[in-house]
């Protein structure tokens, strides 16, 4: 066994582990290299080398973490206990893979603020049902006030969604280095570069909102940041709406990530009444 390795996390580990993320299959928000790189200062991400290839970062409540890089049933429990001295616990660990952990000797912990938010692309293309009237009457007013259209964000249109993004900064209360602002305008910098797929949308042909994410399962296209200008009344309805319309058929969920426990987003999120609250585990050796 060679001696582990420890790298900050960069874009020289994308061949590492863009195929390795997507072989996992699972439809958690952390298991994709665009997502790991753009929030790679937020949460210190290191990558560690040794027989298996880990990730190494810090919660944002502060806890150090190892994510896994490949299904836990290539690695044995003995494995798993070793790497344990490196961190407080193995992280976001999907349900389906609990079955590896016994329950006599690891810890498993839910938190609230962890779980991804997934809706069917059919209730976000419709908004149908009595709870989503709200959001069916500001579709309707957006689509009725203003002269709208919705076009794929492509390379020409990466410069319009740039002028959204800062409108969107410059309205929040956060300052960028509280805010996501810093991540979002590197992952348009780097577009084509991460693999990165979205859709813009302008109201009387002003840029008005922007989604950018990417397939993260063969059934599961994750949105990493959604900016809108909120002077348009109803953008984000259509926003999302017009983006779920125009997804291949083949994909099942919007996966619209964690909420942080900030109340304000899990008050957004909730709003679209979410069809699964994806569980992220924390899985820790139980203490003596």
């Amino acid at each position: 066994m060679e001696a582990m390795q420890i790298e900050r996390l960069g874009l020289q580990h994308k061949d590492l582990l863009f195929q390795r993320l997507r072989n996992i299959t699972v439809p958690l928000s952390e298991y994709s290299f665009a997502n790991l790189y753009l929030f790679r200062e937020q949460h210190a991400y290191e990558v560690i080398l040794d027989d298996h290839v880990f990730i190494r970062g810090r919660t944002y409540d502060g806890h150090r973490f190892l994510m896994p890089t490949e299904p836990l049933d290539r690695m044995g429990t003995q494995c798993i206990r070793d790497l344990l001295a490196e961190a407080d616990f193995l992280f976001p660990i999907p349900e389906a893979w609990l079955a590896h952990f016994p329950p006599g000797e690891f810890e498993v912990i839910f938190r609230e603020g962890d779980a991804d938010y997934l809706y069917t692309v059919e209730k976000m293309s419709t908004y149908a049902g009595r709870k989503l009237h709200k959001k069916r009457n500001l579709l309707k007013q957006f689509v009725e006030t203003y002269k709208h259209e919705a076009q794929p964000l492509t390379a020409e249109r990466i410069g319009d969604a740039k002028s959204v993004l800062e409108a969107w900064q410059a309205e929040s209360t956060l300052n960028p280095a509280e805010s996501d602002y810093g991540p979002c305008r590197e992952a348009l910098d780097r577009y084509d570069e991460l693999v990165l797929c979205g859709g813009i949308v302008y109201a009387d042909g002003e840029p008005a909102g922007f989604v950018l994410g990417e397939e993260v399962n063969d059934e599961t296209y994750v949105l990493h940041f959604a900016k809108a200008r909120t002077r348009y009344k109803g953008v984000y309805q259509y926003l999302f709406n017009s983006f779920a319309r125009v997804l291949p058929s083949r994909y099942r969920y919007l996966n619209l990530e964690q909420d942080l426990d900030k109340e304000n987003l899990r008050v957004f999120k909730s709003s679209y009444v979410p069809d699964i609250m994806l569980q992220k585990a924390r899985v820790q050796l139980r203490k003596p």
